[in-house]
């Protein structure tokens, strides 16, 4: 089996590639496992190589449609997740750089995808910013209406309904995974509206005063990355049938509050004699505002009953970071 990662820069994407190579093998269409014989990062920038054999590096502009289908692979049966996007505070600055990224890269892939034929898989990383707005009561699930309030969350929705009409005319085998915030990222902070939502671990932890820029009551659904590799895994092997009609499902999350993030960082400090630094206040309204229109609960119960790995508790989320990059 052959398999594409776009944003396979990215850390997540380079975590996901860490995580197929040592598990060795995907289930194909027919749900029989077959072994991962090469994998293809896709990306525009990567910080350095994942040095494998089966592991090969592409810089490619996604939205380049020619380019794109150059580097792609056209044989049947190819596996691929689509990573690739512009976060959140970036698209709201850049509506049309958001549509050619996000939107148009994402027909490109699927387009890919639809020459490699009915027997290829496409596992698509969405976000809870595709709600919002007077549809958004309570726990967001996922038959509740999409009206997303932000241009990021607006791209996303358009790639989930691409998703499920290719799979609808049989083009290709697809399914969405629609993330809350991913915690805890290393590295610096980046241009998402939810960067605070890593940083107001990972700067303490290391030490280092993080600013904040939301309220400290804000609630936000929150994940491990561990579990979001293994259920963007997990998702891939799930048949077909299992998921109808509608091929979006929006994974377990635990809502949070800064409040809360202290309290553990806190216990975790303790337990293994930590000195933090602090969490300081620094109220931005145009960061708010963004937050504002996402959801603050998530109902995963819908991804539970496929099967897909339920959320971890804060501290042990905390634990993982400290354990793959304690070290900075």
């Amino acid at each position: 089996m052959q398999v594409v990662i776009t944003g396979g820069g990215g850390f997540l994407g380079a975590q996901l590639c860490r995580a197929l190579l040592s598990r060795g093998s995907l289930e194909n269409q027919k749900g029989d496992r077959e072994p991962i014989e090469q994998i293809l990062l896709v990306d525009q920038r990567f910080s350095g190589p994942i040095v494998e054999d089966r592991v090969s590096q592409v810089k490619v502009d996604i939205s380049n449609r020619n380019e794109l289908f150059d580097v792609l692979p056209a044989k049947r049966g190819v596996s691929f997740f689509h990573l690739a996007s512009m976060v959140s505070g970036e698209c709201e600055e850049s509506f049309d750089d958001a549509l050619r990224v996000n939107l148009d890269g994402g027909r490109n892939l699927f387009e890919a995808a639809r020459r490699a034929g009915a027997s290829s898989r496409v596992v698509f990383a969405s976000s809870i910013a595709c709600f919002g707005g007077e549809a958004m009561q309570g726990e967001c699930h996922d038959r509740m209406k999409l009206t997303p309030q932000t241009t990021y969350g607006m791209t996303k929705v358009m790639c989930e309904l691409l998703v499920n009409d290719h799979s609808r005319k049989g083009h290709f085998d697809g399914r969405s995974a629609r993330l809350p915030t991913v915690i805890i990222r290393p590295g610096k902070p980046n241009a998402a509206a939810s960067s605070w939502a890593s940083g107001m671990f990972r700067e303490p932890l290391h030490g280092q005063t993080c600013m904040l820029p939301i309220r400290r009551s804000q609630s936000h659904p929150m994940t491990g990355y561990r579990t979001v590799i293994e259920s963007l895994m997990e998702l891939h092997d799930l048949p077909k049938e299992d998921l109808g009609d509608d091929r979006a499902v929006g994974l377990p999350a635990m809502s949070v509050t800064p409040i809360q993030a202290a309290a553990v960082l806190r216990q975790v400090a303790a337990k293994r004699n930590l000195k933090l630094g602090e969490i300081v206040d620094d109220f931005q309204p145009r960061i708010q505002r963004i937050v504002d229109n996402w959801p603050t609960a998530i109902d995963g119960r819908r991804a539970l009953r496929l099967g897909l790995p339920n959320v971890s508790s804060l501290e042990q989320v905390v634990d993982e970071y400290l354990d793959d990059f304690g070290n900075g």
